[in-house]
């Protein structure tokens, strides 16, 4: 199952040409991301306490097909690609209203404690809360 949210472009996320630049797509992912912990039971508000682990991204991949301008209504999905040992691989996609594919992104959040910075398995909770989100 994938998760999706309908987010505005907004004055903010545009450039002098008035597209989407792409250091602003990171925006959309992150509130796509976060919507999805909270839909998985998860919220950011307190999954690092209750699971007693940090999770940095590690690697972040983006594939831009086409432009998205200020005003357009952005739907963007949110999924788990892969639940690892120690890792959490989160893919999205962005399309314009009209069904156009604007980006493809792909994240990887490594598990690691909080007090020593080490990975540490995905607890089995997170992992049970995401599987219903698994592409």
């Amino acid at each position: 199952m994938r998760f999706h949210i309908d987010e505005p472009v907004r004055w903010s996320d545009v450039d002098a040409a008035g597209v989407v630049y792409f250091g602003a797509f990171v925006r959309f992912f992150e509130v796509a991301e976060e919507e999805l912990f909270r839909a998985a039971g998860v919220a950011y508000g307190v999954v690092f306490d209750r699971f007693d682990c940090w999770l940095p991204r590690v690697k972040y991949t983006c594939e831009f097909r086409a432009p998205a301008r200020l005003g357009e209504m952005m739907h963007v999905t949110a999924g788990v690609s892969r639940l690892g040992d120690k890792s959490i691989t989160l893919g999205f996609t962005i399309d314009r209203q009209d069904g156009q594919r604007v980006a493809d992104c792909e994240i990887v959040l490594v598990c690691v404690d909080r007090q020593t910075w080490k990975g540490k398995p995905v607890p089995q909770g997170l992992r049970s809360a995401l599987a219903p989100f698994m592409d």
